[in-house]
This record gives C-alpha cells, sequence and structure tokens, in this order.
C-alpha cells in the first residue's frame, strides 16, 4: 500500500479490535509471526498515530447525555472555533465539514442542567459562531464499542474466538464514580493497554484493585474497550457525515439496516431537524456515490439525505487532538 501498511498490520489492528488488552505472545500465536514481531508493529503502529486501543465511555450509563453539534461559522473562523472545542474535555470527533463553513463535533454533558448551559448559553456566545443546531442521540444501532475494524478486518472465525475475551456479565445497576474511577477511565482513555502497575500508580489503588474495579465498570456498561484507527491503513478515505429523515415506523427497521453496511462507522437515531444521523466511510468519492445511490437509496421511507463531507478532523477520540 502506498501508506506503508501491510496485512500483517491490518491483522493486527484487528486482533487488538477483538481484545484490546490481549498479550502481545496470544495475538503473536494467532497471527503465526514472533512476539516481537507484534511487539514493534504495534510500537510503530501507535507513535506514527495510526491506532491507539482506548478506554471508551458509555454516558448513557452513567445518565449523561450525547450530544451531536453542528455549528455554523463563516469560513475564516472555522478552525479556531474546532479548536476551541476540541480542548474541551467533553468533546470527541471534532470535525469541519460543508466547505468550511461548519464544524460538527461530539459533546457529552452529564446533566439536563449541563445541556442547557452548553446550547442555550456557552455556545451561542462563542465568538463568531453564527448558529448551532443541537441532536440528542436517542439509541446508537452502531459505534460505542462496535468498531468499524469488525467490518474490515480479514482475520477468520477460528482466530477471532481465539482471541475473544471471556464474555462479561450484565449488571445495569446505577452507579456512581469515586475519584479513583476518574482516574482510572481518564488513564485508560488514553491508554487502553496500560499496565495494571501503572493505573495503580495513577489511582493510588492495589494491582488487585484495579483489576476488580474495570470488570465492575465494564459489568455495568460504564466502560469498554475501542480502538482509534487511521482509516488510509484499510484503505478507505475520509468520514462523511450523513443526516437523514425517515418516516418515524420505518426508523428501527432503516436504523438496524444502515448499522449492517460495512461503510457504516457510526449510525444512531436524534432528535432534531432529521432523526437518523451515520458516519460513512469509503474508498473515494465513486465508492461514495455508488454507495448512497445503491444501499442508501434501498433503505424504507427516506425523505431526505443531506450529506456533509469532513474535510478536516480537528480531534478523534476524547483525550486526542
Amino acid at each position: 500500500m502506498e501508506s506503508g501498511y501491510d496485512e500483517v498490520d491490518r491483522r493486527l489492528v484487528h486482533a487488538l479490535q477483538i481484545n484490546g488488552r490481549a498479550p502481545f505472545s496470544t495475538i503473536a500465536e494467532v497471527l503465526g509471526v514472533s512476539d516481537r514481531t507484534i511487539a514493534r508493529r504495534y510500537a510503530k503502529l501507535r507513535s506514527a498515530g495510526a491506532v491507539r486501543v482506548l478506554g471508551g465511555v458509555d454516558p448513557t450509563a452513567l445518565g449523561a447525555v450525547l450530544w451531536f453539534l453542528r455549528v455554523r461559522c463563516a469560513p475564516a473562523a472555522s478552525l479556531p472555533v474546532a479548536e476551541a472545542l476540541a480542548r474541551r474535555p467533553d468533546t470527541s470527533w471534532v470535525s469541519i465539514t460543508s466547505g468550511g463553513t461548519e464544524i460538527a463535533c461530539t459533546v457529552r454533558t452529564e446533566s439536563e442542567a449541563d445541556s442547557e448551559a452548553l446550547l442555550l448559553a456557552k455556545l451561542p456566545r462563542t465568538p463568531r459562531v453564527e448558529g448551532v443546531t443541537a441532536h440528542s442521540v436517542l439509541h446508537a444501532f452502531y459505534g460505542g464499542p462496535d468498531n468499524l475494524v469488525a467490518k474490515l478486518g480479514s482475520l477468520d472465525e477460528e482466530a477471532i474466538e481465539r482471541l475473544r475475551p471471556p464474555p462479561v456479565p450484565h449488571r445495569p445497576e446505577p452507579m456512581r464514580l469515586d475519584d479513583g474511577d476518574r482516574k482510572l477511565l481518564a488513564a485508560l482513555a488514553t491508554d487502553g493497554r496500560a499496565e495494571l502497575e501503572q493505573l495503580a500508580a495513577v489511582t493510588g489503588w492495589s494491582p488487585t484493585t484495579v483489576r476488580r474495579r474495570m470488570t465492575e465498570l465494564r459489568e455495568r456498561g460504564v466502560l469498554y474497550l475501542d480502538i482509534d484507527v487511521d482509516g488510509r491503513l484499510f484503505g478507505v478515505g475520509p468520514r462523511t457525515l450523513l443526516w437523514l429523515s425517515v418516516a418515524p415506523a420505518y426508523l428501527e427497521e432503516a436504523g438496524t439496516a444502515l448499522a449492517g453496511h460495512p461503510e457504516i462507522a457510526f449510525a444512531a437515531a436524534t432528535t432534531g431537524p432529521t432523526n437518523l444521523y451515520a458516519s460513512v466511510v469509503c474508498a473515494n468519492q465513486r465508492e461514495l456515490y455508488r454507495y448512497l445511490t445503491t444501499r442508501v437509496a434501498a433503505l424504507p421511507a427516506i425523505s431526505h439525505i443531506e450529506t456533509a463531507p469532513v474535510i478536516k478532523t480537528v480531534k478523534r477520540a476524547a483525550n486526542r487532538t
């Protein structure tokens, strides 16, 4: 590939998507290469910003609300406003779209009061912001622990089963985080493969307590392992954002079908002027046109579709700019 990535790199990334904390020795055995090769490849990919394992947090498990914002501003103001949004700890996937006149981003608010302050006070008063459209996420069809790499990876079912971690029982009881939990989640958001000893030093807990608390956070649906990947590694181009209007009676059917498309990295039902949002990755514009005129065109009861190509990504996952 022109990017310099090869099949070993892609199989390694797929293995990390299946089990982000799998020992290199296990991955090496499944891939049929040496431990040293896996360690060297991972270090190279991570230092180049091509892959990062991270601990993701489901905000809904903590009673928080996830918003998609579309922030309109003059072209000259888009980059500084996007950079200001990217510096906020509650934002992710801050992108400039639509010819440089709009910023799209994901924002997590911890309560209704936070949502009100963000949407009614903070953003509209930001200099050079001309307007804001907000979409609250009602239901995610694909995303979070579901990663696009699962659709693009080449490992067979036998390899996937050998790598898959033991299932964690789901206990959806309400959960309150303490300072140690927040420190643990912040550390994992930076490096989901951090050793237990490193996490113990950050939290002030013992490694045994760290392991137990990580398990509890996963059981409660708060913590999941995710992977942040440069799409060029799998030969896909920049993202395109889709905003669709679907007849309410067909929203579940359309969203479920959309989630199954190999081009879809994220799909959710939302509030706002449109009710179905998706993030799409295709190899090039020709493939995007084919996708829109075949798979998307076949979805039921679509009355409106807007496409917004991402021209610059200022921030990807949380804690990474």
